[in-house]
Formats: structure tokens, sequence, C-alpha cells
């Protein structure tokens, strides 16, 4: 009986050692991997705008800002949409469209001095192209539409320039569409001319970007629109309850249903509710110190008083990878892998990027965290870049059957 017994235990030992011979999953080195592989699609990078405040050398390496050529290899990335952002006060002043210019000359200019490196992207196919070629794709977006300044004109114009999608507003109200962040919503969603605007928009092959504006103004524009809509960065308002600058559940359901893409925003604000009730107070205090000091401008605001606030209130609670990761979870659990990508911000959300997604040389981070929660390869991929490529293949094709058909 004792043979015996100590026979089954020699069995039992010897099937837990051998039975499965499979060396653990390195997650580190197939992140690495896919980032290397992939065309990673970043469709919010404000690099233009920190530009115009603050040149820097980005086609090399700079010790400030989340972007630069060296740190973007670094991460893999291969097309960073180029965000062409005018303040929202230039409507009223009558500069916008003067504005836009002088960032899409920028972005002109940086090509022009690193041709080995950059490339500006206009389409699915330059994107493709480029990546094969070794060059860094720079697409332009357009995030507020004030530069159109009521004329269509200005949208072909803009267009020619290279600009391949439009976010209708900003932080403020405009000719176009309500915002998210104005009480003013003075169309109740969107303007007339917003309307025109985006039927102009799917027939010459601007994706359309819902960031930014009011609720009302998404669901009029998802009704409106012949193309997939975009949400160049936005993330899950599950997460932050009553932040209309985020998605509810609803929306992007509707966005899917376009066939579209909510594109998911890493600013630590817009991903934990803790980081959005901080962000909330700073910038209520941020408005009364302005108030008190009127020798200050609204850049101000933006660049220097969080460091005030955080002295005295202590640092804003950053967000993780793990809690970016919620998001892409939730979006894939509402609609399916298909409908969800990357808008990190970078370059526009100041000092309040994740815990582990600082700069652009972060993507295998996010990659990794996907792998570890199941992700396979083939949807890393959709979710890096090749969704994004799908939607605005298919506004593409919109705009080509309708160009040939008038």
């Amino acid at each position: 009986m004792i043979h015996r017994f100590a026979l089954l235990c020699a069995v039992l030992v010897l099937a837990s050692c051998g039975g499965n011979t499979s060396a653990p999953i390195d997650y580190a080195a197939e992140a690495r991997r896919i980032a290397d592989t992939s065309i990673i699609v970043d469709t919010h990078v404000d690099v233009p705008y920190r530009l115009a405040i603050r040149p820097a050398p980005v086609a090399g390496e700079t010790d400030h800002g989340d972007f630069d050529y060296v740190r973007a290899v670094a991460g893999g990335l291969n097309a960073p949409l180029m965000s062409i952002y005018t303040p929202a006060g230039y409507e009223a002043e009558g500069k916008s469209k003067a504005a836009a210019d002088a960032l899409i000359d920028m972005v002109e200019n940086l090509v022009e001095e690193a041709p080995e490196k950059f490339a500006i992207a206009t389409s699915v196919a330059d994107v493709r192209n480029q990546f094969e070629q070794g060059l860094m794709s720079l697409p332009l977006g357009m995030e507020n539409g004030s530069p159109i300044e009521g004329e269509l004109d200005n949208l072909r114009y803009f267009y020619d320039r290279g600009i391949r999608y439009l976010s209708l507003s900003h932080s403020l109200s405009n000719h176009l569409s309500d915002s998210s962040y104005d009480d003013n919503r003075q169309w109740n969603g969107i303007s007339e001319f917003g309307k025109e605007t985006i039927l102009e928009m799917n027939r010459l092959g601007i994706m359309v970007d819902v960031s930014h504006v009011s609720d009302d103004a998404f669901w009029q524009i998802a009704e409106i629109t012949n193309t997939p809509l975009i949400a160049s960065h936005s993330s899950a308002r599950h997460f932050t309850p009553g932040f209309e600058r985020n998605m509810s559940d609803e929306m992007i359901v509707a966005l899917a249903e376009t066939g579209g893409v909510i594109q998911i925003n890493f600013g630590s604000s817009f991903v934990t509710q803790e980081a959005r009730e901080y962000s909330d107070a700073l910038w209520a205090a941020g408005r009364a110190y302005l108030a008190e000091h009127s020798d200050l401008t609204e850049a101000y605001l933006y660049r220097e008083y969080p460091a005030i606030y955080a002295a005295e209130h202590g640092p804003l609670p950053f967000a993780t990878v793990d809690d970016v990761i919620d998001h892409f979870d939730h979006v894939v659990k509402l609609v399916g892998v298909d409908h969800v990508g990357i808008g990190s911000d970078y370059d526009g959300v100041g000092d309040s990027l994740p815990t582990g997604l600082k700069d652009v040389s972060s993507y295998p981070n996010l990659i990794e965290g996907l792998l570890r929660r199941g992700y396979s390869e083939e949807d890393v991929r959709k979710i890096l870049g090749e969704n994004l490529l799908r939607v605005w293949s298919a506004v593409e094709d919109y705009a080509a059957t309708t160009s040939s058909s008038t």
C-alpha cells in the first residue's frame, strides 16, 4: 500500500513538472515587436501649438514636451495627426484662419527641414507608403472649426492644405456648433451653417470629429453625416459621470453605428473621476485667480497656474496605464474592438498624463497592458491604427463616389 501511494505521488509530481513545457509569455518583448511592426496612428498630438508657444527641435530630441522624433521612434509611432488648434477666443477677434495657416506652415517647415524623417500624409495610401519607406507620417487634423469663418470655400482651402479631420468646436461654442465646455448653447446643437459644413466635409473627404461638441450637437451630427464619425480624443463618460466632454455609452453606440471610432484620450482628468474632480477644482481656482490678476493671460492658466495650485493642494492624482485600458475594455464590451483607437492628446493636456504613458515613447506600455488583458495581436493592431485607417478609407471612398457622380 505504501509503495502504491509513493508511486502515485511520483506520477503526480512528474505530471505537474513536465506536463506543460511552454515558456511564459514575455509580454514586454511581444509589445516591442508589435510596436515595431504595426502602423501606430495617434489622432491627436498638439505639437504645432506647443511649438508656436515655445519653439523646440522636435526633429531631434527635446528636454520638454511629450513629442520629439527620437521618442516617437522609440515608441513605434508612425502617424501622429498634427493638431491644428486655434484658441476659441480667436473667433471673436477674427484671428482663427491666420492662426491655422501659421500652424500648417510650421508642420510643412518641419518636413522641409527633415525630409528623411517626416512626410505630410493626406491619404491612407500616403500613410501606408510612408510606413514602408521608414518615414513618419504627419497628417493634419483641425481642432476647432473657427478657421472656416463661415465660408465653405475656406473648408476646401484647408482640405487643399492637408486637413483630413475637423472638430467643429473647442472650449467655446462657435459659428458651427455648441461646445461641451460652454454653458452658452446658442444653437441647441449645431448651426445651419454647421449642417452645411458637415455635408461638405463628407463630400470633400474630411473626417467629422465629434470631440468637444455638446451632446445635442453630437446627436444632430450623427443624424446628418453620410460617413463614419471619429472622436479624435475623447474617453468614456462611464468613468467620469457628468463630464460632457467624454462620451456616454449611448453616444459610443451611436458613433459605432456610423462605422466610426472613439480614440481614447490619455489625460488623467479624462480617465478617472478622482483626477476629474481635482482638475475641476484647479480650473475653478485658476479662473478666480485670473479674475484677480487682470495682467495675466489665459495661457498663464494652462502653463503656470497648475504648479501654484499643486503647491497648495498637492499634485494631481495621476491615472495609470491600467486605468486607461479600462476605457478600451469598456468600449470593446459596448461595441466591439473595431470602434476604438488612440487619441492621446500628447502636448495638449499638460502635466496630467498617466503613470507609464508620459510621452510618445510609451505606446509599448499600452500594448503590453492590452496583451496582458487578453487582447489578440490582431485586435491590438486594430486599436493601434487599423481601425482609424479603415474609417479614413471609408471617408475617402465616399468622397470619391460623390465627386464621380457630380
